[in-house]
């Protein structure tokens, strides 16, 4: 690990400019997991120069003037992307209109690049004169991760999401033209999808999202060549969605079991299943005190407010059982099966987390429990980080990244083993490359 940490501290400081002027990079003898889902390409060669891959595989030729590092035992594979997290939606252990600024997305960016997630998908609840020029800065380079998302999103009136948003956040219209005058500012503003947020939350709001707002959402967002994103938890409302004619399930069904209409509907339409696995593992897993939340890999994404928070007995107790820690597990349960059923049946299957919407949802953490969550649901290591790279990239039209090859964006995640025999070894982070620049790994305490 020492040989790890120096090189990596070692070019940590170069920057996006120096890096597209700076020579090659060569990674050798190094595994490479592509992102395709093929079998990995033992004792390869990735070049890498300025913000764009080389080169890639057996055979490769390395340049004269390339800085050569010897990865022998490593893996390299495509950065991951995330199809649905949240920004600036808290700080420490409060979430709050006020914490959405700048320095704490930059923050939370800088955080989800440590743990290999290079592009970010902010689904939902941004402040635009904030993130729009966030967005635009992340496109050129300049910010930690790329970063994509939808600029308010589209709520109910005394309904869903159940959050604490400013009224420049969130639209909450209460009829179908203030609904289509939502999706037409959100166009105007560049948003890279529409979101609406649909359930009641298990009954504890009063009323879910009116049928007639839903589809002046989609129709309107169609005439604006944007996609829907829904947010949902039942099969009823997933069933809903899909048939008011929207384009990804944010969420997974976590009620009931799929049924084969909808599966086919998923499949025939070519709609997005973001299953967000970690959402309902989250609620629950740090207050029980689950073997994943004691690792150093875990421990060192978490601020010190909320450390104390879930090493507080009485927070533990408060959490680990009742109602809402039942349904969390129950929840989970029929996630993963449902997750199991659309992937092999051949539904387009996206990658995200919802991290960053609460604390308790680690930016970067909980992409790498999504991951082993992912392999747990059925799915084999390959084909979850083909889920998590070159699916997830895909969901966002996206042709740049996700994969491991010659002209493709230089955003690779190099880990110690090899994830494709066993997911855990994703968490072994070596080092990421984001478009070139190489960024150490989360700092483990000992």
């Amino acid at each position: 690990m020492r040989r790890m940490f120096f090189i990596t501290t070692a070019l940590f400081m170069i920057t996006p400019a120096l890096a597209a002027s700076a020579p090659p990079v060569a990674l050798t003898h190094v595994r490479i997991v592509d992102g395709t889902g093929a079998p990995p390409i033992e004792d390869a060669t990735l070049v890498m120069q300025g913000d764009h891959i080389l080169a890639v595989g057996k055979d490769v030729a390395i340049p004269k003037d390339a800085k050569v590092l010897d990865r022998s035992g490593d893996t390299a594979l495509p950065g991951i992307i995330s199809d649905h997290s949240h920004v600036g939606q808290y700080e420490g252990v409060t979430t709050g209109s006020q914490f959405y600024t700048r320095a704490n997305i930059m923050a939370a960016l800088g955080q989800y690049r440590r743990y290999g997630v290079t592009t970010v998908t902010a689904l939902g609840n941004n402040v635009p004169d904030v993130f729009d020029p966030l967005r635009k800065e992340a496109h050129a380079g300049k910010t930690p991760a790329d970063l994509f998302g939808v600029d308010q999103g589209i709520g109910v009136p005394n309904g869903a999401p159940p959050v604490n948003v400013a009224p420049n956040q969130l639209f909450r219209p209460k009829t179908a033209n203030e609904a289509r005058e939502a999706v037409d500012t959100m166009a105007d503003e560049g948003t890279d999808l529409v979101k609406i947020w649909v359930d009641d939350f298990d009954g504890t709001l009063p009323v879910k999202m009116n049928p007639d707002i839903i589809a002046a959402v989609v129709e309107e967002s169609h005439k604006r060549k944007l996609r829907v994103a829904a947010h949902i938890h039942d099969l009823e409302d997933a069933q809903h969605v899909v048939a008011a004619g929207v384009d990804i399930l944010a969420h997974g069904v976590r009620d009931k079991p799929v049924t084969p209409e909808l599966v086919a509907a998923l499949k025939s339409r070519g709609i997005w299943y973001i299953a967000t696995l970690q959402l309902d593992e989250a609620t629950t897993a740090w207050a029980d005190r689950a073997p994943w939340t004691q690792t150093p890999f875990a421990i060192a994404g978490l601020s010190s407010p909320l450390q104390k928070q879930i090493n507080d007995p009485a927070w533990q107790a408060q959490h680990k059982a009742g109602k809402q820690a039942d349904f969390a597990h129950s929840s989970l349960e029929m996630n993963l099966q449902n997750l199991k059923t659309l992937h092999d049946a051949g539904v387009k299957i996206g990658f995200g987390t919802d991290s960053g919407a609460t604390p308790l949802r680690v930016p970067g953490v909980a992409e790498h429990r999504e991951l082993a969550l992912t392999v747990q649901a059925g799915l084999a290591p390959l084909q979850t980080i083909h889920v998590a790279t070159q699916n997830a990239a895909d969901l966002l039209n996206l042709s740049d990244r996700g994969v491991l090859a010659p002209g493709k964006r230089a955003d690779v995640l190099v880990v110690a083993g090899n994830p494709a025999a066993n997911i855990a070894n994703a968490d072994k982070i070596i080092e990421t490359w984001e478009n070139g620049v190489a960024i150490s790994p989360p700092v483990l305490q000992k």
